[in-house]
């Protein structure tokens, strides 16, 4: 049997910092997103979560620090929360992080307005029964200045 490693990847000015760590059930994408080749880079990381939810923690920590991603970007991180919506235990929490700038984070004021911003859609149509969704205003310096909690039960929003 395979044995199940972290995955780390270095970010770049193109590629962000990934860090997958299965024993604490931290998921970490932050910098910039704009590989010339998004398959090179996210393939790996969808291996991974398939692997990891096999066994999850029983809460994973989805934290989404991108200052900027492309449209193929886009497309694999709705693949990675397509993934994450599989996991089958009632007890699972899934809590998504997600870091935008001030001004962004000012002007959300709803569900839809997220769902607008990040390729979450998926997950209020599958498994995840305890979904957290924690929103982070940063300044330009990168300091975190507003933060807000919104959960999401998955059976509630289910059609």
């Amino acid at each position: 049997m395979k044995e199940f490693h972290n995955l780390i990847i270095e970010g770049t000015s193109k590629i962000p910092q990934i860090e997958l760590n299965q024993l604490t059930g931290d998921l970490i994408l932050s910098g910039r997103s704009i590989p010339e080749n998004a398959a090179r880079i996210y393939e790996p990381v969808l291996h991974w979560v398939n692997e990891y939810i096999r066994n999850p923690r029983q809460t994973t920590n989805f934290r989404l620090d991108l200052e900027y991603f492309n449209t193929a970007t886009s497309i694999w991180l709705s693949k990675i929360f397509k993934a994450l919506n599989q996991i089958r235990k009632p007890e699972y929490v899934l809590i998504v992080h997600l870091y935008l700038s001030i001004s962004d984070f000012n002007d959300i004021s709803n569900f839809e307005d997220i769902r607008d911003a990040f390729p979450i859609a998926d997950l209020e149509h599958g498994n995840v029964r305890n979904l957290g969704i924690k929103l982070y205003g940063k300044d330009l310096n990168g300091k975190i200045v507003k933060e807000m909690l919104v959960f999401v039960e998955a059976e509630t929003i289910q059609k």
